[in-house]
This record gives C-alpha cells, structure tokens and sequence, in this order.
C-alpha cells in the first residue's frame, strides 16, 4: 500500500511546518507561562489563516478536510515543535461535538471556530472517571422546559480561554450506564458556574469546574444522531488520534535532537555517536519510533469506521504510543546527561509533553485492559 500523502496534504504539511518553525519558538513558547490563557493568541490567528483549523473539518462544515489522516498531518507538525495550541479541544472535540448536532444555531458556530474567533471545552471528565466515556455524575434536571445543571468537572482543557463549554450530564439512569447522558452548550461565564484555572504541566491550561444551579434553556440541549455517548465516542477517538499523531511528532523532534547532540559532544577525543552501543540504543529507538508511526496510520484509517473496530484500534495505538513515547522520553534524557533535565534546553519541554501524552484519553494500562475487553467480546 501506498502511504505517502497526496498534494494537498503534502502541501498543508510543508506550510504549517514553515509557519511553526518561524514562530514557535522556545523563547515564544516560555512567554506563555505568563498568559492567562496558556496560548499565543497571534499564533492562534496565524492557524486559522492559514487553514489549519478548517482542515479538521468537512467540505459540509465550512472546512476542507476532516479525514483521519487529516487530523495525523495537522498534529504530527503541531508535536514536532512542543505546541500548545488548544487544537484538540476547540477544533476535535467541542468542534466535533458541535458539527454533529441536528440544531442549526449550534453548526452555525463553527463558523467563527474555524476563523480562529471562538474557542470551546469540553467539560466531560469527572474526579473519579478515570478514563471511562459513560461514567458521568453530573445532573441535569427538568425545569421550565429547560434543565439545571449540578456537579463537578475536573481537568477542562482550554476552559480559561473558552467562550462556551460543553457540558455532559445525566439526565436519566445510573452513573456509568451508555444511557442517559446528554449534552448542553452554556456560555463560560454563565451564572453558577465555578472555575479554578491551572497551568498544566505539559503546557496550556485547564480549570476545574463546579456547576451550582446552572440555568439553561431547551435551545442548548445537543442532539446528536445516535445519542450523546455515541457522539462523545466518536469525538474521543479522533482525539485520541490527534495526540497520538502529536507524540510521534514529538518522538521524532527528540529523535533528531538526541542525533544532533550524539554527533557533536565528544567524549574520549570523539563524538559520543561514534560509540557502537548508543549507535544501537538509537536505532532501536528508530525502530520504535516507526511502530508507532504505523499505529496512527492505522487508526488515520479507522477512525471513522464502524465503531468496534473502530475503538479497538484506538486502543492499540494508544497503548503502543504510550509505551513508545515513554522509552523515547526516557532514553532521550538519558543520552542526553545532565542537559536533558533543563528546561532552558528544548528537550525538557518535548519529553514533558511527550510523558503526559499518556494521561489523556486514557493510558497504557486502561487501553491494554480495554484492547483485551475488546478482542474478548468480539463477535
């Protein structure tokens, strides 16, 4: 098979590259530290002129793309420099959840979306989900043709910098049924919601969210075919091809940083890579790194497939990620010395992001755990 990519991506793929390169630099990125948001607003602007948020979406959403390997082409260029653009939640998820709703006002956002002039998040998980989709506490009880909203959201990524959240809750059975969830656009600063924003350590920002008798009408209720949770699905499977796509951009950045540092650090009167043992620690590394490029070319491909073959594949990548990008970060590191601990130094921020890849959607354990559940119930 043929894996290389067509013109249009190909040329997608070299400008975001020039684009990210020229701007995203670590003196840039460092500045962010100080902003309340957790991202360049300018570089934020710079994206959607130049199509990146539009390519995360179909010709019947006002973008131009929205295939799986449309996503992997975006966010490959997005790891590669350590960004922390809010891509995932603004444009995969709460844009996601928004193009698959039946209302028109809720499409008609997208608009402003993909220009870069509305950002949302997804306040989905819950201090003790712990990864699993159908675990929500959350109420939403009827009232007055509409629903009050109670409960508590934890690690809402790009919350601080949101103009609406979309918020999942109960409004019939138990905590963890599929059933019985559904979801509601609320304006960030709507009253009775609470937030206590954070840096993350990886970069960006997120809050933690308590919903105290919030008020909303019958209007931002989203209705998706096939139900909330199959829609939340969906959402996360892209997302978790998106940072997938993202840590082998990573992986391959510090790939290349630890060559370059090999070939000029010289011990012994050479260069550290002219030492047969850390040539063979680099080419398993090599090795590593194209399994997991085959994994996310994988899941590009399922992604929007039916959806049980669809979910084991996510959890085939994202264990495989996982495992890879934490021996890349690892050995990086280590072949690095003393360097590869600083921060000042372009490494730490890469291995830093690269590590906490796991900790979203899931980590290695809970996708070994649900691959296994999964080929067990296979028909």
């Amino acid at each position: 098979m043929n894996f290389e990519l067509g013109d249009e991506r190909r040329m997608l793929q070299d400008s975001l590259r020039r684009f990210l390169q020229d701007g995203y630099t670590p003196e840039t990125r460092r500045a962010l530290g100080e902003d309340a948001r957790g991202f360049s607003a300018e570089l934020w602007s710079g994206l959607a002129e130049l199509g990146v948020i539009g390519a995360l979406f179909a010709e019947e959403h006002g973008g131009f793309g929205g295939a799986g390997f449309d996503l992997a082409v975006v966010f490959e260029e997005l790891g590669r420099v350590g960004a922390v653009d809010p891509l995932i939640d603004t444009g995969v998820l709460g844009g996601g959840l928004l193009a698959m709703s039946t209302n028109d006002a809720h499409r008609a956002l997208l608009e402003p979306l993909i220009d870069g002039g509305l950002h949302l998040a997804l306040a989905h998980a819950e201090p003790d989900g712990r990864y699993e989709l159908a675990r929500v506490a959350t109420t939403a009880r009827g009232r007055d043709g509409g629903h009050v909203l109670d409960g508590r959201k934890s690690v809402v990524v790009n919350a601080p910098a949101a103009d609406h959240l979309i918020v999942s809750a109960r409004v019939s059975g138990d905590v963890a049924d599929e059933d019985g969830i559904a979801l509601f656009l609320v304006p960030a600063d709507a009253s009775g919601v609470e937030r206590q924003d954070y840096a993350l350590a990886s970069g960006g920002r997120a809050a933690e969210i308590v919903l105290d008798g919030v008020a909303v009408g019958s209007e931002a209720r989203i209705e998706a075919d096939g139900g909330a949770f199959a829609a939340l699905g969906l959402v996360h499977a892209r997302a978790t091809l998106a940072i997938s796509a993202e840590a082998l951009g990573l992986m391959e950045s510090i790939r290349a940083l630890t060559a370059d540092y090999l070939g000029t650090r010289k011990q012994f009167g050479k260069p550290l890579g002219a030492f047969q043992a850390l040539q063979h620690r680099m080419a398993d590394l090599l090795i590593e790194i194209e399994q997991a490029r085959s994994a996310v070319i994988n899941l590009a491909g399922h992604v929007d497939g039916a959806r049980e073959a669809r979910e084991r594949h996510v959890s085939a990548t994202k264990h495989l990620v996982g495992e890879v990008g934490q021996r890349v970060a690892e050995e990086g590191i280590q072949l690095h010395g003393g360097i590869g601990m600083t921060m000042e130094y372009e490494l730490g921020h890469l291995a830093r992001r690269l590590v906490m890849v796991d900790h979203r959607f899931g980590d290695t354990l809970h996708h070994l755990e649900r691959f296994i559940a999964l080929a067990v119930a296979r028909p």
